[in-house]
């Protein structure tokens, strides 16, 4: 399992929020270059965004998730065409960002 993992949840399916693109950003000075890329499964979920044994030195991150391509597909207006999710990673060995998600809101908490 990657060191950040990530779960969506359609707030207003209810259900999981499949297929959807996210990337992992660092923040270097002013820059955020993007240090990995994924899709969340059928459950939601995106276990394996960063390869087996990647280890992020501590620093801010952010987790860009790119819904406008998840709300068009499902035929649904939208408010936010994509999500980012700032985040510090410390000393510690594993960070769950888990996303609420519906059209024209979103709410997270450290999973």
């Amino acid at each position: 399992m990657s060191q950040v993992t990530t779960h969506i949840i359609d707030t207003t399916r209810g259900e999981p929020a499949a297929d959807v693109t996210v990337a992992l950003l660092g923040q270097d000075g002013s820059d955020w270059p993007e240090l990995a890329r994924g899709t969340t499964n059928a459950d939601g979920h995106l276990t394996d965004l960063l390869p087996l044994g990647t280890v992020l030195p501590p620093g801010v991150y952010k987790l860009k998730f790119y819904t406008l391509e998840y709300f068009t597909k499902h035929g649904r207006a939208y408010f936010y065409p994509l999500v980012e999710i700032c985040f510090v990673v410390a000393d510690e060995p594993y960070y769950h960002v888990p996303l609420l998600l519906n059209p024209f809101g979103y709410s997270t908490y450290r999973g």
